[in-house]
């Protein structure tokens, strides 16, 4: 599995959002549940932070579309 910026992995009761990714290094958000923003920020060697996903479930993306997007796209002529 490769890391990316952006996922979201379910590791025991709490979530885990990657916020920053580098090369050596990880920072990463712990949030109780994925409603809020609000959790606590925390910097970590990748080596760590993959010992630290050991066991947990990396959750789908959810694809959005900007709400300008969808009435462009209702707007514009099947062809």
């Amino acid at each position: 599995m490769k890391l990316c910026q952006g996922q979201v992995w379910k590791a025991g009761k709490a979530y885990l959002r990657i916020v920053k990714l580098e090369r050596l290094a990880v920072e990463y958000k712990s949030l109780p549940n994925l409603g809020n923003k609000e959790g606590t920020l925390h910097s970590t060697s990748k080596k760590d932070f993959c010992r630290l996903l050991k066991g947990a479930h990396l959750l789908a993306p959810e694809k959005k579309l900007l709400p300008a997007r969808k009435e462009a796209d209702a707007a514009a002529p099947a062809r």
